[in-house]
């Protein structure tokens, strides 16, 4: 079901100010950085070994990414789970009873289907599920 860690998200303030430290100091190679106006936010993609780093960069005070920082300050935002078939792993998760933030996929950074679950059924952990099909996982 699933099969790797895709990425760990990162809420950051600013990329401009964040990516120096990744690219730096622990020299990890960007990937691509791209605007997911869906989400509100701005995201760089660093490849980590098999798993890469999302950091997500708010870009008004609307987004989630926004309104997490604001109350938890910058820091892990979420654990990205790669897997296949992302509908059916949706209803694996509701019949095992974990609410899904997302019922249906929806579209999130790369071209990525995502759906999260909620963090009150998964021990407070926000978890995404993403599903690349046909974009080279």
């Amino acid at each position: 079901m699933i099969e790797k860690v895709d990425h760990i998200g990162i809420a950051v303030k600013s990329l401009e100010k964040t990516l120096p430290f990744y690219t730096d100091v622990l020299k990890l190679s960007l990937l691509g950085v791209e605007e997911v106006e869906s989400q509100k936010v701005k995201v760089a993609f660093l490849k980590a070994g098999d798993t890469k780093i999302e950091l997500l960069e708010p870009l008004s005070e609307e987004s989630p990414i926004a309104g997490f920082i604001a109350k938890r300050g910058e820091g892990i935002h979420h654990v990205a789970l790669g897997v296949s078939s992302i509908e059916e792993r949706i209803a694996e998760m509701k019949q095992q009873g974990i609410g899904m933030i997302d019922d249906q996929p929806r579209l999130g950074a790369g071209g990525a289907q995502i759906a999260f679950m909620h963090p009150k059924s998964t021990t407070g952990v926000l978890f995404e599920l993403c599903d690349k099909k046909g974009l080279g996982k």
